[in-house]
């Protein structure tokens, strides 16, 4: 199957290379990798795409996150506020079409590297999520794993006045929003109800941070054992989604990948269609999950 560019047609919903994404898929067992492209129409920015926050935001780190107690204050003081926004979100109509899908018996995994919880929310299940969820946290110190809607009342109850106005409005992918370096000292931080002592992290992979072996292995294991491997809404820039990309290629199983704009895996794909997730996940899903 040769490699297929995909610009919209201005006659509707039609996409080209959709035929060749739609046979692919409907061989069954197809393996899905969703990025952050996938959540922009629920609200939530991808990190390197053309409005991405890497153009305007430098993401938390694990190694400032352990490090640095006045980074990890600032972070939650920022996460406490942006929380709102994700917790608020609401899957799409490719987070829905994806869910079809497996309903339909197509897909033989779901491996995402977003920390909303969107596909779940959409009807998929036994989403392996690749960095975590955001809707948990983990204690640093003892290990317990929390709800994050426990940890949101504690937080309201510890800081009733604390409603800063954001620099930007808009929440980035890791949660978080930008507030006046000022308004950060108001801000108090609640620390684990189970040892009592330890501080809380929010249960997702930060940059610098190593995703848990299992995870990659189970990861890896889907795609070697998939008909083929389907990319939605990623750039592939980090090793952490591109990986997989090279497993499949090396093991002689076909690629798919749709993203608005180049990824780093365009040469590894045989079916590379350039389009919004949200106008061809829904027509795939039309053809297929009937």
């Amino acid at each position: 199957m040769g490699r297929v560019g995909a610009p919209l047609t201005d006659a509707g919903p039609v996409v080209a290379g959709l035929d060749d994404l739609a046979a692919l898929v409907g061989n069954g067992n197809a393996v899905v990798l969703s990025g952050a492209g996938l959540s922009t129409d629920s609200g939530i920015p991808d990190y390197r795409g053309a409005t991405g926050s890497l153009r305007r935001h430098t993401p938390m780190t694990w190694q400032t996150f352990t490090r640095d107690p006045a980074g990890r204050h600032r972070y939650w003081a920022r996460s406490f506020v942006g929380w709102r926004q994700i917790a608020h979100a609401r899957p799409n109509d490719g987070h829905r079409a994806v869910a079809a899908l497996q309903h339909a018996g197509l897909l033989g995994g779901i491996v995402t590297q977003n920390v909303d919880g969107l596909h779940q929310a959409g009807g998929a299940s036994d989403v392996l999520e690749l960095h975590g969820g955001l809707d948990r946290t983990v204690c640093l110190q003892c290990g317990d794993v929390a709800d994050r809607a426990a940890l949101d009342v504690r937080l309201r109850e510890a800081n009733p006045g604390f409603r800063p106005e954001p620099v930007e409005g808009e929440v980035n992918p890791d949660g978080d929003v930008e507030l006046p370096e000022e308004a950060l000292d108001g801000f108090v931080m609640v620390d684990c109800l189970v040892c009592g002592g330890g501080p809380l992290k929010p249960d997702v992979v930060f940059f610098g941070e190593t995703v848990p072996r299992e995870r990659v292995d189970t990861a890896f294991d889907l795609v070697t054992c998939a008909r083929s491997l389907v990319v939605l809404g990623s750039s592939l820039t980090v090793m952490s989604g591109y990986r997989f990309v090279l497993r499949a290629a090396k093991e002689g199983i076909p690629v798919a990948i749709v993203n608005s704009g180049p990824t780093r895996g365009d040469e590894k794909a045989d079916v590379r269609v350039d389009a919004p997730l949200g106008r061809v996940l829904p027509e795939l899903a039309r053809r297929l999950a009937r």
